[in-house]
């Protein structure tokens, strides 16, 4: 089908417009401004949809989530949770590599690529995972057709933990595509388990969880990679950002698309601080750790002046039996791409952000700094991925409702102000009004590097 989009109030590349869409051939063909005299004749068959009192925007890209597929699909798989994706108004994604087996080789992330091709409602790329001995499997990869290369320069298991500091010289200087890290320092995380552990024993709860993954940990393990990427000129990107003390490490004073160094923050970041720990316990335990209201209004500012330049979920389900168990038995990580945007509609009802900064950071800048084609803005020519809100409908979150394989989420019970209606992916209306339309598979993202 092809569509008109009539009387929504376009919010694009910082401004807002009283625009018409046309969506033809899965491509943005027109976009009219409506009081175009005379208004342009749309040739050929096509569906209208009356937007009014709703807001257009490009559809959310979200460089960071964990589907689990292969390996983990107990907890969550590609289908079901880019379907959840698509309802939330995220039309494309990048995951990542730490599934089961780990996605180390171009041969195990061609695996990825067939999936989603058949199974993924949304647009895809995946990582590739760095190890300590994998470098000549890195420089395989094309970096017009995947994403990025994914360090865990800390909080991972088997050989996706990068703690060797000749390998990660290596990496940071040979790998040409964009590298991703997260940051935190095995050592200090260590060292502060041992001491809490030695001193409460039986009493530790989730609550010390920012306390032994701490904000020096986080800062060590940064400060460490720009250090590297400084050094070997690297295009660096460091993911969920969670510390005040981390700001002092990024530059407000470029574009984006001018920028070496980036960083992201995440919406639980944003959201969440350690007095939630009391209500939701290892239900927001993530890796990094959700830490002070201090640091959370510090990461909130700098979403806000320019050092951190995308926001993410970090969408990482795990069951409600496993995130039950004790604090260190229970996994860290919960799902959210499904409520991503309406949180940060949330923040914008508050007065806290503006429309144009939601969708500069979580669509514009995403674009820019991977560096995507054809995605991330409205432009004639360019993809229509879409999505349609309607700010003044709220929604409760609820088990009835709530579209994770997992089945929960940390904003159980939260009614948001905006609703997503409408979500198109590739000229696809794939959702609208709650309810999901016939499914076309997402495209495999390319990058113009």
């Amino acid at each position: 089908m092809n569509f008109l989009i009539r009387n929504a109030t376009v919010i694009n590349e910082n401004k807002k417009a009283a625009q018409d869409i046309f969506i033809k051939d899965g491509l943005i063909a027109e976009i009219i401004d409506r009081d175009s005299t005379p208004y342009p004749i749309i040739q050929g068959q096509y569906e209208e949809i009356d937007a009014t009192d709703l807001i257009l925007i490009p559809g959310v890209i979200d460089d960071q989530v964990h589907f689990r597929e292969p390996g983990l699909t107990h907890k969550a798989d590609i289908y079901t949770e880019s379907k959840a994706a698509v309802a939330g108004g995220i039309t494309s994604y990048m995951e990542m590599p730490n599934t089961s087996p780990g996605t180390t080789t171009s041969a195990l992330l061609k695996q990825k690529y067939e999936i989603a091709s058949e199974k993924s409602w949304a647009n895809y790329s995946f990582y590739i995972g760095a190890t300590n001995r994998n470098i000549d499997e890195l420089m395989k990869i094309d970096p017009t057709n995947v994403c990025g290369t994914k360090i865990f320069m800390g909080s991972s298991t088997g050989n996706l933990l990068v703690d060797n500091r000749e390998a990660l010289d290596i990496i940071f200087k040979e790998v040409r595509m964009l590298i991703a890290t997260h940051c935190e320092d095995d050592r200090l995380i260590k060292k502060n388990l041992a001491h809490y552990t030695q001193t409460e024993g039986e009493n530790l709860t989730v609550s010390y969880h920012p306390l032994i993954r701490s904000a020096e940990a986080c800062y060590a393990s940064s400060s460490l990679a720009v250090e590297l990427a400084t050094k070997h000129n690297t295009r660096l990107h460091i993911l969920h950002l969670s510390t005040a003390k981390e700001m002092v490490l990024f530059n407000n004073k470029i574009p984006v698309s001018e920028k070496k160094i980036t960083a992201e923050a995440c919406v639980h970041h944003l959201w969440f601080n350690d007095s939630d720990y009391a209500r939701l316990g290892n239900f927001i335990k993530w890796n990094p750790a959700v830490k002070t209201k201090e640091d959370q209004e510090a990461v909130f500012e700098a979403v806000l002046n320019g050092k951190i330049d995308v926001i993410a979920t970090d969408h990482a389900p795990h069951t409600i039996e496993e995130k039950s168990k004790p604090y260190l038995e229970a996994p860290s990580g919960g799902p959210l791409v499904q409520h991503a945007l309406p949180a940060m509609l949330d923040f914008y009802h508050r007065k806290r952000i503006t429309l144009e900064k939601i969708v500069q950071l979580m669509a514009h800048n995403v674009a820019d700094l991977f560096k995507i084609e054809k995605r991330g803005y409205i432009r004639k020519g360019y993809y229509a991925d879409l999505v349609l809100i309607d700010l003044n409908k709220p929604l409760e979150v609820s088990k009835e409702n709530i579209l994770y394989k997992c089945g929960w989420s940390p904003f159980e019970g939260h009614t948001f102000q905006s609703r997503i209606t409408h979500t198109f992916v590739n000229g696809s209306l794939m959702y609208k009004d709650g309810i999901f339309q016939s499914f076309r598979p997402g495209m495999r993202m390319k990058f113009d590097r």
